[in-house]
């Protein structure tokens, strides 16, 4: 596959997982309602879920990758070590572990940006900001794949959206009240 394909995929889905899970941090932690509370939360969760998404996607691309290196050597009955074919596979590894890390973060800042700039409605600007963000990132994941961006954008900011309605609901119904 297309390192450039591989690199959109590896930001729509540290996006798609960053903006959900801060989503999913901010609106657990407003029921506390203390806004320095909800930012510190939902920034330490930002960047534990950078950091795990890199190290998660470091792990996995590079048993990928090596699995590659290795079914190559075996018919050609030497080492691809000190190889442009060894160091090329080192540095798409390391490209898709920070693509997918900073896009996580990155996503991640979306939701808890009504928390940091807004004086109310934080928290109904940021469901509104990450499901547009969702949709945005339809828009770009159709384009990444040169499939049906209505498709995409439906998709995406539609399982975004019912994501975030049933981690609402399932607070409204923990703590019996609105959290708006």
């Amino acid at each position: 596959m297309d390192l450039k394909i591989e690199n959109g995929i590896h930001i729509i889905q540290g996006s798609l997982v960053g903006i959900l899970t801060v989503q999913g941090v901010i609106i657990g932690a407003s029921v506390f309602g203390d806004t320095s509370f909800i930012i510190n939360a939902a920034l330490g969760g930002a960047v534990a879920l950078a950091l795990a998404n890199c190290a998660g996607s470091y792990v996995t691309r590079s048993a990928k990758e090596y699995d590659k290196l290795s079914r190559l050597e075996k018919p050609l009955l030497r080492s691809l070590d000190n190889t442009k074919i060894k160091k090329l596979t080192e540095k798409n590894v390391l490209v898709c572990s920070i693509a997918m890390g900073s896009a996580s973060f990155i996503g991640s800042l979306i939701p808890i940006l009504p928390f940091i700039l807004l004086e109310t409605r934080h928290l109904e600007v940021s469901i509104g900001l990450s499901i547009t963000a969702l949709a945005l990132l339809g828009i770009y994941s159709g384009k990444v794949l040169k499939q049906n961006i209505l498709l995409h954008l439906i998709r995406i900011a539609g399982l975004g959206g019912v994501i975030i309605l049933v981690i609402y609901i399932l607070f409204l119904i923990k703590t019996g009240q609105p959290i708006m």
